[in-house]
């Protein structure tokens, strides 16, 4: 179970949202590379980059962060971004920069035969982050909720060629509320691709429910608020999740 770090980007600086919403934010950092190598020496092997105003502009807008982020530790393990990804150009360009994957969201939902063409022209490197409220994808930011069942995307998903899907419950996200399991292992018993969980991860008792259901197909979870804020020890919750898997093995 990879235990992966997220860096949500706004105005440059490293946030937490609750439920999505850009005005209730908690400025956790004010050096994005800082934070990465924080985490990194904290023992992370992937980071999730998110940045917060692209997503809602719909183009790159905290790119200069991203690229500290990426000379400070890209070299090191690879880093994921997703928010504002509209293009095959701006795909093109972040790959150049140095990142390993690209989350396409709102724009695969809205226009999948685009997440087709960047599957294509970027095989490998594209990742479909589907976020969701009682089992239906929202766009915009999570502002907008769509008819469109998370399973049914997803699949429709995967036979593009998509590396894996990072499902959000966003009715949780950022509430320490508690990972959703059961949604998140239907999902990944319907794909062959990993998933990786994201959105409430509160305690160790969540990654050890995760841990619990890994061979379902879910190869990750997306760590945010209980990291900043304490609730979770990274470099001990990872331990615990690999003692774990050494156990089962």
């Amino acid at each position: 179970m990879l235990l992966i770090p997220a860096i949500d980007l706004k105005d440059g600086m490293c946030v937490r949202l609750k439920q999505g919403d850009m005005n209730a934010s908690t400025t956790f950092g004010e050096d994005p590379a800082a934070m990465a190598r924080r985490w990194v020496n904290a023992g992370a092997r992937r980071l999730h980059l998110v940045d917060l105003n692209g997503a809602f502009a719909g183009k790159p807008v905290n790119e200069a962060a991203v690229k500290a982020i990426l000379a400070e530790v890209g070299d090191e393990i690879p880093v994921q971004l997703g928010g504002g990804i509209r293009d095959l150009d701006t795909i093109e360009r972040y790959l150049d920069d140095g990142l390993s994957f690209i989350i396409i969201g709102t724009a695969a939902v809205k226009n999948p035969g685009f997440l087709k063409d960047a599957c294509t022209a970027f095989g490998g490197h594209i990742i479909v982050g589907l976020d969701a409220k009682d089992g239906k994808v929202a766009t915009d930011g999570w502002s907008k909720l769509t008819g469109h069942e998370v399973i049914d995307l997803a699949q429709k998903f995967e036979g593009y060629g998509v590396e894996g899907v990072i499902y959000t419950d966003i009715g949780r996200d950022g509430m320490l509320t508690g990972i959703n399991v059961d949604a998140t292992v239907k999902l990944a018993q319907a794909l062959t691709m990993p998933v990786f969980a994201s959105g409430g991860l509160s305690d160790l008792a969540d990654v050890e429910r995760l841990c619990a259901v890994q061979g379902e197909g879910i190869e990750g979870v997306i760590c945010g608020r209980s990291i900043y804020t304490g609730a979770l020890d990274f470099a001990a919750a990872q331990a615990r999740a690999d003692a774990l898997l050494q156990a089962v093995r």
